[in-house]
């Protein structure tokens, strides 16, 4: 009875579809990192080399003028390296994947290293978001938890130190302001920070911080009025209360008011004294200086009118001298 060809046939079909699978693989492992090509070559070869014995076998196959014994022989030693090649095959197969795990290992170091200069990077740049995203890399990627975690924290501190330079900095400007007294622009450097670091403590206090040094310096002020119409420091009086009339409410302007008209008025009194001297001792210049300052400190007040009539005859006799010394 005749011997059937057909394992021929399915030892190319079975070495066909290896291959193809091995191709497969190959494609996959050299379209991702690291990039092995090891197993797309296995699998081109093997293609090939199929490719180019199936015609020679299926000639010899379908040969009619060959009989058993000598088909046999012809078409074993291809048999052979068919089965040949399936070994090789598989063995190339698990050396591309001890390949793939070595270079793993080898570049796992190199990749872990790169990571950390990239957080570096981001951390410098301030992009705190990026950088930690790159170190949930380092635990999820390499499986390093603790590195991770020391990379986290090395984060979280740099960018504390980062939002207490620029808080420290904006708090130097709001100094400045609160000693030149320049209160709403204090404020408004202190609403910028909160917009910026709306859940900083030390940001939202900084509006009491800065009211509540207004109103010590208002209380300094007050206090210095106070002292100075008890030793009755006219001019001084009057200094501080000028200085204190932005920081008084109504009611407490009205409270202040019998006062400081009392102030006023021993003011127009020493000016008016002063000018009456001056005139007495005949130091025209001096009278002249003083009656302006009464005319305008007081223009309302009698005394300006009683000034103002004098005034025409003070600078007439000032001439004089100054004439007749050149006479």
């Amino acid at each position: 009875m005749e011997k059937r060809h057909f394992p021929v046939f399915v030892w190319y079909g079975v070495t066909c579809v290896f291959a193809l699978i091995v191709l497969g693989i190959g494609i996959y492992v050299a379209a991702v990192p690291p990039h092995g090509w090891g197993m797309l070559a296995a699998g081109s070869v093997s293609l090939v080399v199929l490719g180019a014995t199936w015609p020679v076998a299926k000639i010899l196959v379908s040969a009619k003028v060959l009989d058993n014994a000598s088909s046999e022989e012809l078409l074993q030693p291809l048999t052979d390296r068919i089965d040949q090649m399936s070994i090789l095959l598989n063995l190339m197969s698990e050396q591309q994947l001890l390949s793939d795990r070595a270079k793993v290992v080898a570049f796992r170091d190199k990749d872990r290293e790169a990571l950390r200069r990239a957080i570096n990077e981001e951390i410098a740049k301030q992009d705190w978001e990026s950088a930690f995203a790159l170190a949930d890399d380092v635990e999820h990627t390499f499986g390093y938890l603790a590195e991770a975690e020391r990379l986290r924290a090395e984060i979280r501190n740099k960018r504390q130190d980062g939002v207490r330079k620029q808080i420290n900095e904006v708090v130097a400007v709001i100094d400045r302001h609160t000693r030149s007294e320049q209160w709403n622009a204090a404020l408004r450097e202190a609403e910028r920070l909160m917009a910026m670091f709306p859940d900083n403590e030390q940001v939202k206090n900084l509006p009491h911080e800065i009211d509540a040094r207004r109103q010590a310096h208002k209380k300094q002020l007050l206090q210095s009025w106070q002292e100075a119409v008890a030793r009755h420091d006219v001019d001084g009086s009057i200094d501080i209360l000028r200085l204190l009339d932005p920081y008084l409410t109504p009611a407490e302007a009205e409270g202040m008011q019998e006062t400081a008209r009392g102030v006023f008025k021993e003011k127009l009194n020493n000016l008016g004294a002063q000018f009456a001297n001056f005139i007495r001792d005949h130091r025209w210049t001096e009278a002249i200086k003083t009656g302006d300052q009464i005319v305008r400190e007081f223009p309302n007040s009698r005394a300006a009118q009683e000034v103002k009539e004098k005034m025409d005859a003070l600078r007439q006799r000032a001439i004089e001298p100054a004439a007749a010394a050149t006479a």
